[in-house]
């Protein structure tokens, strides 16, 4: 079983956007980091690239079970089934992330305070200055 962090931003929102995800074991030692930058996009569609992220790695690694912890209400209500997802844009990302979730044995979704985010936050900013950077390059 791994451990999950995930957080994803935009500053503007919509604007530059990136994710990061803090994967550890129960008794939280690290195991790895992720982050990523996603160009322009808001803050629930970064939430939801660092949630499937989170899940692509699980796949690749082997792990069946994940507990993921994130500092999206919005994002942790939708994948528990307790909220529609009604946003259009982020329709796609909630169905590859059930496609994704199909494919483990056993996925838990907690909402944490932001607080208890912080390094998932600090990678997610990592994501959105590679964003920003990208942005002035083009």
């Amino acid at each position: 079983m791994i451990v999950a962090y995930i957080d994803g931003g935009a500053r503007g929102n919509p604007g530059p956007a990136g994710y990061g995800v803090r994967i550890q074991t129960p008794d939280g030692t690290l195991v790895d980091e992720l982050h990523g930058a996603l160009g322009i996009a808001t803050n629930n569609v970064a939430e939801y690239n660092g949630l499937l992220a989170a899940l692509q790695w699980a796949l690749d690694h082997d792990v069946r079970r994940v507990h993921i912890h994130a500092d999206s209400e919005l994002l942790v209500k939708q994948m528990r089934g307790e909220y529609r997802v009604r946003n259009p844009g982020l329709q796609p990302l909630y169905v590859r992330a059930r496609l994704l979730v199909a494919q483990l044995d056993d996925v838990k979704f907690e909402h944490v305070r932001r607080e208890f985010n912080t390094e998932a936050d600090r990678l997610s900013n990592l994501g959105m200055d590679e964003a920003e950077e990208r942005l002035k390059n083009c």
